[in-house]
């Protein structure tokens, strides 16, 4: 529910009430066009928003809201494409003043020009996120793929990262499993906010808004206030989460302790397909836990009318057929300018729908298959910042397999913002000086037309200034963890953005393993950032694979601080047993115990290891 005062609270339940409309048009030239309540043509305004579907809840939404109004208007139709409406609702106080009520921002997408009025049609910023998405190998936890998508598509993000990731999942890592079905920023949202366990939208400052479905109502509506309503006589409740894994081919099933309840299937998530089976487990049991508060009666109703409900509200109802025990969740709402108000909750009968529900554990996923001859693109997008300065940074890292023996080609660019360090520079400026031969700088004359000779000088002065140096980038190419040394592409840069385009060609790659090319990048004689998004990178070949099976490889990296040599290394006793056990009709194993290690004065002395095999 948008914030409002007390007053309003008060006013908006009472019997009577006074209200108006207003709005502004703000061209993209920047011209602006305010309206009154008195320039709307009655009847024509509304604003209708949903989070779900006609029929049960969701979650993981991206529903846009849509604006249609009629203005009494001369304005040029074909300056407004694109542009910005902006309406607000004042309502009256018990003391006399108005409040306003903001409703909401939208861009025009269709203007018709009647014989005296204008109509328009807009939707919210939702539809800015209709891009086209490239970035199949990001990584990064859920603030990071927010932030990529808010800063590519020029929607401001609601939410800090604190609050993300104060949120169940939102300090989670994430990456995009690569057998996906993204295809636009909007597509990314959806899944992400999945993982959330929530729905995305759009609120009235025209930011992007997480909301969650919640248990505490924030508003009674009372039978006075209603046209007219029905009420289903069940209750809404969900016990079990359901996610395919692509990886196995088969539907993970998660549920509460009592699983009376729908289940919620969450479908093909490729933010869920990589990880332990623990990670995979925690995600999809927090995402339970947000759903394990709904408890709704759906409905549908016609109400006089409350500007400041929002779509996630929850509301209880009194008098009539209403059960004032039980709560609904506004799933949908339509604000009629000067008219009702409809809103409206769905939901699904648990009783009906618990035998389909429990089918949905049985779904498994569809493997994409590879047809040899095809050419394969495997795309990467930085979900980071990168400051680059005289250390390697590691920029772009593209997993990907094949099916066949083949050769594949690395192409990438890399937008860097370059700071060089200035540069003093000396010189010597040489040149002749004429001095006349009197010192007031006239020539004497002894009645002829010959003045007396002049004296010529030849000076050298020193000269110093500071330019702007030459940072210099120099790539490495690393495959499979081996340094490709024959080629190190390298550019001399003076400060400013700068773009970098990179390319190698692999070749004789080897089928049916794990192959990783990652690109390094350090500065000389100067510092460089890359945004988030600034790199784009793509590998390509025949019967390329998205991933293949694991081959037995763990990467581990881990860092220390900076220690002083001579002062003695202390070393930490251990022990450890490792076997290693083969799946095979004679059972194989191997163990190995290693004592503990002697402190280390310093890198010659020698250390003393017992071994037991």
């Amino acid at each position: 529910m948008y914030p409002v005062s007390d007053a309003f609270l008060q006013a908006v339940q009472e019997n009577t009430r006074e209200y108006y409309w207003t709005g502004k048009i703000t061209t993209k030239a920047g011209k602006e066009y305010p309206f009154g309540y008195r320039d709307i043509v009655k009847g024509s305004g509304y604003i209708t928003a949903q989070c779900c579907g006609s029929t049960e809840l969701e979650i993981g939404t991206v529903y846009a809201s849509e604006m249609g109004i009629t203005l009494f208007s001369q304005i040029d139709r074909y300056t407004l494409e694109d542009a910005k409406v902006e309406l607000s609702c004042h309502f009256r106080l018990p003391d006399g003043g108005f409040e306003e009520i903001p409703m909401g921002i939208f861009e025009v997408s269709e203007a018709n020009r009647h014989l005296k009025t204008l109509e328009l049609k807009a939707y919210d910023y939702m539809l800015r996120f209709e891009k086209s998405f490239n970035g199949f190998e990001t990584v990064g936890n859920a603030y990071a793929f927010l932030e990529l998508c808010c800063g590519a598509c020029d929607v401001e993000l609601a939410h800090t990262k604190e609050e993300i990731e104060a949120m169940p999942n939102g300090a989670e890592m994430l990456s995009v499993y690569p057998e996906n079905d993204i295809e636009t920023y909007r597509d990314v949202l959806y899944f992400v906010a999945q993982v959330l366990g929530g729905f995305f939208c759009i609120n009235r400052e025209g930011c992007l808004e997480l909301r969650k479905y919640g248990a505490a109502p924030v508003l009674e509506v009372k039978g006075k206030h209603r046209f007219s309503s029905s009420f289903s006589d069940f209750i809404t409740r969900y016990t079990a989460v359901s996610s395919t894994n692509l990886r196995t081919q088969t539907a993970e099933y998660y549920a509460l302790e009592t699983d009376d309840g729908l289940t919620m299937n969450l479908g093909v998530n490729p933010l869920l397909q990589f990880g332990l089976e623990e990670t995979r487990r925690t995600l999809c049991e927090n995402i339970l836990a947000d759903l394990s508060v709904i408890s709704y009666v759906p409905f549908d109703s016609s109400t006089i009318g409350n500007p400041a409900l929002d779509l996630g509200d929850v509301l209880t109802f009194s008098g009539g057929q209403t059960d004032g025990t039980q709560t609904a969740c506004i799933t949908s709402i339509e604000h009629r300018i000067g008219g009702r108000q409809s809103i409206r909750c769905v939901g699904k009968n648990p009783r009906l729908a618990q035998a389909k529900s429990k089918n949905d554990k049985n779904i498994s996923g569809l493997l994409n298959q590879i047809e040899a001859g095809k050419i394969g693109i495997h795309t990467f997008t930085n979900a980071s910042a990168y400051t680059i300065a005289d250390s390697d940074v590691r920029i772009i890292s593209l997993e990907f397999a094949s099916s066949e023996e083949t050769h594949v080609q690395f192409f990438g660019q890399v937008l860097v913002d370059v700071a060089a360090v200035q540069t003093d520079r000396e010189a010597s400026a040489k040149g002749s000086i004429v001095i006349p031969s009197n010192t007031d700088g006239t020539a004497e004359t002894d009645g002829s037309d010959e003045s007396s000779d002049s004296v010529t000088v030849e000076v050298e002065l020193p000269v110093t200034w500071t330019e702007d140096g030459m940072a210099e980038a120099i790539v490495t190419f690393v495959f499979n963890d081996d340094e490709i040394l024959l080629h190190h592409p390298a550019e001399t840069w003076h400060s400013g953005k700068h773009i970098l385009f990179l390319y190698y060609p692999i070749d004789n790659v080897v089928p049916n393993i794990t192959n990783t090319f990652e690109v390094y990048l350090r500065m000389a004689n100067g510092t460089g950032s890359v945004d988030t998004g600034g790199c784009i990178a793509a590998i390509s070949g025949q019967a390329m694979a998205a991933a293949a099976a694991w081959d037995g490889k763990i990467n581990i990296e881990e860092t220390t601080a900076g220690f002083m040599i001579g002062g003695g290394l202390q070393g930490k006793g251990y022990a450890e047993t490792i076997k290693m056990e083969t799946m095979e009709l004679v059972q194989k194993s191997y163990s190995d115990h290693v004592a503990d290690k002697y402190a280390i004065g310093a890198f010659c002395r020698p250390v003393v290891m017992e071994q037991e095999v």
